[in-house]
């Protein structure tokens, strides 16, 4: 599904290379979980993903069912399945939240040469996934993401991602300000979207989240690469004694 091949990421204006020759590969359908320390690279990488600008690709490839998406600007890389859910969503005043979901789910559309969905059903595809996820009419109601707390912005990204159908859901750092409530509601969610058709990298600080998600591969990063993989087992081993040996391999 996703492989990423010695990939090399500096910040654009050349002050801090942040990848350093990171290889990983995420099957279809398999969950795949991201751990390490501040610093090791874990948003940035979901964010060289995505195609947010701000980086320099000095090597490497990123191929989405053997496509090499580097080559793709952001949109491009949505339609072809690709969703990130932020670790903080932005609140767009303005920008009414129906407006904005029906505007996503027919770009996918036009870029897949299918016609656009037609409003009874686009209403009733966003009236059930969101009494799936908890989220109110109210919420519907209001602009992108204003006045909502965090939980309701992670299950807003949720909804997003339900009606979007990615092939690919980059999850980084959904639980961050998530009490244990909108961390369970957050995770059903996911889970329901689980498929042997899509997959997930996971990237979190905390064993807590993959004990609701649970993974089927956990990666360890430190400066920039990928220093170990293993079972989901691994997560717990992190939790009970840290990062420090695997920052120390890294050097």
């Amino acid at each position: 599904m996703l492989e990423i091949k010695n990939l090399h990421v500096a910040i654009e204006d050349g002050s801090k290379k942040i990848l350093n020759g990171l290889t990983l590969t995420v099957h279809r359908g398999e969950v795949a979980a991201i751990m390490g320390p501040n610093g090791s690279g874990k948003s940035t990488l979901s964010y060289v993903i995505a195609g947010k600008p701000g980086y320099e690709i000095l090597d490497g490839e990123i191929l989405l069912e053997g496509e090499n998406i580097l080559e793709m600007e952001p949109d491009q890389r949505s339609a072809a399945g690709v969703f990130l859910a932020f670790q903080y969503p932005l609140e767009i005043p303005g920008v009414a939240t129906m407006t904005f979901l029906k505007a996503a789910m027919n770009a996918h559309l036009r870029a897949a040469g299918s016609d656009e969905i037609k409003t009874p059903d686009f209403m009733k595809r966003v009236r059930k996934a969101a009494d799936d996820l908890g989220i109110s009419q109210d919420m519907l109601k209001r602009g992108l993401n204003v006045g909502f707390s965090g939980g309701e912005k992670k299950r807003m990204e949720i909804l997003q991602m339900a009606l979007l159908e990615p092939r690919i859901c980059i999850l980084d750092e959904t639980d961050s300000g998530l009490d244990i409530d909108a961390l369970k509601v957050v995770s059903e969610g996911v889970n329901k979207l689980r498929s042997a058709d899509r997959s997930f990298l996971v990237i979190t600080h905390y064993q807590r989240l993959l004990n609701y998600i649970v993974p089927d591969t956990v990666h360890v990063m430190s400066k920039g690469r990928v220093v170990k993989s293993g079972g989901k087992e691994l997560a717990l081993e992190l939790e009970a004694n840290g990062y420090a040996d695997y920052v120390s391999d890294a050097a």
